[in-house]
């Protein structure tokens, strides 16, 4: 689901929680407790490798969230792209999760992926000079930012199938729930903040010199990544590969046949086509149902950054409080049912704004308690040696959604209508949520062992 773009209550009610940490014995990476434990910070505070992977990830994130909204501001206002050639943009970005998604997980299953990771950053560093350099020179054309945006989204496969495969060995299994925290916390912050410093900085340089420093923020990241002094576990240390739609077949198998990770799945696709109906159509609603001004309709988004940002760092608290799988659960049914109050806000146009200020902080608070317990739960029950691919399935499925979702919704937008087509979308909320709901996830209260699957018997299968 697309990341949109924190608070005193919240961060007090977060410190109530901090005294559950793990122990930070278990934590040891080689590296003296310094700064963290002068200041009496557990858990992973004191993992200095997860705080270089962190810092990596903040700087790379935040340097996204410029280009994100830099390219298609160079697109529109320099190039004066049409509406044809707008969409053509944003799918040549999406696109590459449907393409390769399920070909890389088989590359990163092969792979050290931290290796994979500083070739990304490396790559897109270089990738994103072309654009200030084409502008410096007078060369700036449309070919070329279809170009960079598809290879950019293609690297962005391979960072992030990489990324999700690698924080398990990081960090061990038992402490996944606090770093995928930690690191959605990150993301959702990069989402309130990097769209007002990207506005910033395209007001102030320009949207191609703005790129500029979103390509330095891969070359920061690669300098983090690099000091990372944990060994990373060899790939299949018996040097057997399987032919690609072999191990392609591999990891779709044992989605298939697990019915936990089978769930979190179809749960995650299912909220990505509905969300994606829903945006199609949203800001439109927003303006010309609700005739919210564009300041609304940005407060809106950042105040869902900030539902975003405080459900990452709740999500361990509550998974610790209720058990992991019931944690999912009510975050996905919770999430369809704070969207209820968009559709009715048309009806009482006077509090309509805050009507959908709640909503968004809301459902973004319930988003993030879901998505990171799901992910942490795909994460500890996939065998290493199948990260990659399970990892690029959900890859394939959840970003796969996307493009359909949007294009769904634009086209019930004009049969039926906007109104009903966001209630088309909150239904498919709840539609998310019954796959859970009748799932293992029910009585799953702490993160499970890895499973194991009979590779042989997925190849008779046929997969």
């Amino acid at each position: 689901m697309l990341k949109l773009v924190r608070f005193r209550s919240a961060i007090a009610g977060i410190a109530r929680f901090r005294g559950v940490s793990p122990p930070t014995t278990d934590l040891d990476d080689g590296t003296p407790p310094g700064l963290a434990a002068r200041l009496g910070l557990s858990g992973l505070w004191r993992h200095a490798d997860f705080l270089h992977f962190w810092a990596a990830d903040a700087v790379s994130e935040t340097g996204s969230q410029i280009t994100l909204l830099a390219l298609p501001l160079l697109a529109a206002v320099a190039l004066h792209a049409s509406p044809g050639q707008m969409g053509l943009l944003t799918a040549a970005g999406t696109a590459p999760s449907l393409l390769f998604g399920l070909f890389v997980g088989v590359w990163v299953d092969r792979l050290r992926r931290r290796r994979l990771m500083l070739t990304a950053d490396l790559a897109r560093f270089l990738l994103l000079l072309t654009i200030p350099a084409a502008w410096a020179l007078g060369e700036m054309r449309f070919d070329l930012l279809y170009a960079v945006t598809f290879l950019n989204g293609t690297l962005r496969v391979f960072f992030n199938i990489s990324y999700m495969s690698y924080v398990p060995d990081l960090v061990g299994r038992e402490h996944l729930l606090e770093a995928n925290g930690k690191l959605g916390s990150t993301a959702s912050a990069a989402q309130v903040t990097g769209p007002a410093l990207a506005g910033l900085l395209v007001g102030l340089f320009g949207a191609a010199y703005a790129i500029f420093l979103d390509a330095l923020s891969f070359l920061v990241s690669a300098g983090f990544l690099k000091r990372i002094r944990k060994p990373e576990a060899a790939p299949n240390a018996s040097g057997e590969h399987p032919p690609v739609l072999r191990g392609i077949g591999q990891g779709l198998h044992l989605v298939y046949r697990n019915a936990t990770l089978r769930a979190l799945l179809l749960s995650a696709s299912c909220t990505s086509l509905a969300g994606y109906i829903f945006l199609a159509v949203y800001i439109l609603y927003m303006v010309d149902d609700l005739h919210l001004g564009s300041s609304a309709v940005g407060l809106v988004f950042g105040l869902g950054g900030l539902g975003a940002l405080i459900g990452s760092l709740l999500a361990a608290p509550v998974a610790r409080r209720i058990g992991v799988g019931p944690a999912v659960i009510w975050g996905r049914v919770l999430f369809g049912l704070c969207g209820a109050p968009v559709p009715l806000a048309v009806l009482f146009p006077s509090i309509a704004l805050p009507m959908v200020l709640a909503s968004e902080f809301s459902q973004w608070l319930m988003l993030l308690i879901a998505d990171v317990n799901s992910m942490s739960l795909r994460q500890a029950i996939t065998p290493d040696r199948l990260l990659g691919r399970v990892n690029a399935t959900s890859t394939f499925l959840v970003g796969g959604a996307v493009p359909i979702g949007s294009l769904l919704g634009g086209a019930l937008g004009e049969l039926i209508g906007i109104k009903a087509t966001l209630v088309v979308g909150i239904v498919g909320f709840m539609f998310a949520a019954v796959w859970v709901i009748f799932s293992p996830l029910r009585t799953l209260h702490e993160q499970p062992e890895p499973v194991e699957i009979d590779e042989s018997a997925a190849v008779t299968a046929g997969v």
